[in-house]
């Protein structure tokens, strides 16, 4: 009992205690969390399956085997032991999530080792960027759709290059091993929710929705990458997803412009929307459309809303202060980051 007791008492601690973001920097993200990621999604990628649908499975059938079990035998007692074993097991699989991935969240941010430059984050900033974005998707459509996508079921070797040369600009100079796409089952609910992708936080794995379209999917692969590089906050993935396809072939380069022209989009005026949007050649024009028809078809409002609720009190949790809504911090990073030649981003010395 004690070795219970003693195990919720750490993880509460961990979960409260605050922590200096350049001791987890210094000791978790750049030694210990670099040891580990190779080695794990080494080891993931030799399954063609996710091991996180092998943990979620496995722990929830044997939790009701052994809860059915308890109450089955003294009813009671047994609802007292089933509620001590969930709050033990959750304390053991948020310490293992911690040290696994979860620390992540408390590191250096992204934002303060580039250079950054608020006041360039307007609107005019906006129309400028939404601009060029549409530039590029008018120039790239054609091409990349007549040469087509990778296929869906391996690491695209070209994409990891542009993913680990962003890295190298970013000054992020750790090991990365990229990992397979997987699927999963919890698909339905990827789909039901909007969620076009996730890491699985045990095993370091890349896990894709089924229904991601093949012009969005290099984007979600390379924002998934970047959370397997250690960092955490959902805008930052973004900004490094759209900068690793930036430096990738037309396919992934137009996959990045379509998924900033969305987010930019969102950011300005309804005038200025329509303006630049009229500007949008036929072809981005489908793609857009295809991406909100398949949202249509297969969102569910209140799944959809009921997840993000959950999920925006999770990144709390875990001390992004925005919560979800640090998806769209992606357009102030590209709006204030200081570019050098070819995208580069200048980093603080």
């Amino acid at each position: 009992m004690f070795r219970r007791a003693a195990l919720i008492v750490l993880a509460l601690s961990a979960a409260t205690l605050p922590v200096p973001a350049a001791l987890v920097e210094r000791l978790y993200s750049t030694w210990l969390y670099a040891a580990i990621q190779p080695p794990l999604t080494t080891a993931s990628n030799l399954a063609p399956f996710a091991f996180f649908d092998a943990v979620i499975v496995g722990a929830v059938a044997l939790w009701l085997g052994l809860a059915v079990r308890d109450v089955l035998f003294a009813p009671l007692r047994g609802i007292l032991r089933v509620a001590l074993r969930t709050v033990v097991w959750s304390a053991t699989l948020y310490l293992i999530f911690l040290l696994a991935w979860g620390l992540n969240y408390r590191r250096v941010r992204l934002v303060e080792t580039v250079q950054f430059d608020g006041d360039a984050v307007t609107a005019g900033g906006v129309r400028r960027v939404a601009g060029m974005a549409v530039e590029q998707l008018n120039a790239l459509s054609d091409p990349v759709h007549v040469a087509g996508w990778p296929a869906p079921d391996g690491v695209d070797p070209v994409l990891a290059d542009a993913f680990q040369r962003t890295l190298v600009d970013l000054g992020r100079t750790q090991a990365v091993v990229v990992a397979r796409p997987k699927f999963t089952v919890l698909d339905w609910y990827f789909r039901r929710a909007a969620v076009d992708g996730m890491t699985g936080p045990f095993f370091l794995e890349t896990l894709i929705a089924r229904d991601v379209l093949p012009f969005e999917r290099p984007f979600v692969v390379a924002h998934e990458w970047s959370h397997l590089a250690g960092i955490a906050d959902e805008g930052e993935a973004n900004f490094v997803g759209w900068l690793t396809c930036v430096h990738g072939p037309p396919s992934d380069r137009y996959s990045g412009w379509l998924f900033l022209y969305g987010e930019l989009a969102r950011a300005m005026s309804r005038r200025d929307r329509g303006t630049i949007g009229a500007r949008l050649g036929s072809g981005p024009r489908a793609d857009l459309r295809a991406v909100s028809d398949r949202f249509t078809r297969n969102v569910s409002p209140r799944i959809s809303a009921a997840g993000w609720r959950v999920y925006d009190s999770y990144l709390k949790a875990n001390r992004v202060e925005a919560g979800a809504a640090s998806y769209a911090g992606v357009v102030r990073l590209v709006l204030g980051v200081r570019f050098g030649a070819d995208w580069r981003p200048d980093v603080k010395p």
